[in-house]
């Protein structure tokens, strides 16, 4: 069950698009890991930079997100940046899609 939590949470981020590059947070890789404990999950992700104006809007958005997912009791969404995110984590798709070369 908790596998198909955590999947199910990980699909419902898909919904979450990053205003500035216009692609999913999960394929633009910001998502590091999806834990859960008894219906509580605990997201901790990225954005592209410290700096960046969106990483509100992320976080708020990947916890709304995470919300209507049935099973789902509460929800914690944890911003960091260590390791610091770069193009390399993005799915191949999305990376050749805003024109990164795959980095290897």
């Amino acid at each position: 069950m908790r596998d198909r939590l955590d999947e199910a949470v990980r699909d419902a981020l898909r919904v979450v698009i990053d205003p500035e590059l216009g692609e999913n947070i999960v394929d633009l890789g910001f998502v590091y890991e999806i834990a859960v404990t008894d219906g509580a999950v605990r997201i901790t992700m990225t954005a592209t930079t410290p700096g960046c104006p969106a990483t509100s809007f992320l976080r708020e958005g990947a916890q709304a997100a995470a919300s209507t997912v049935p099973g789902v009791v509460s929800v914690d969404v944890a911003m960091t940046f260590e390791p610091p995110w770069t193009p390399d984590m993005m799915a191949p798709a999305v990376r050749a899609s805003l024109g990164f070369a795959a980095v290897n």
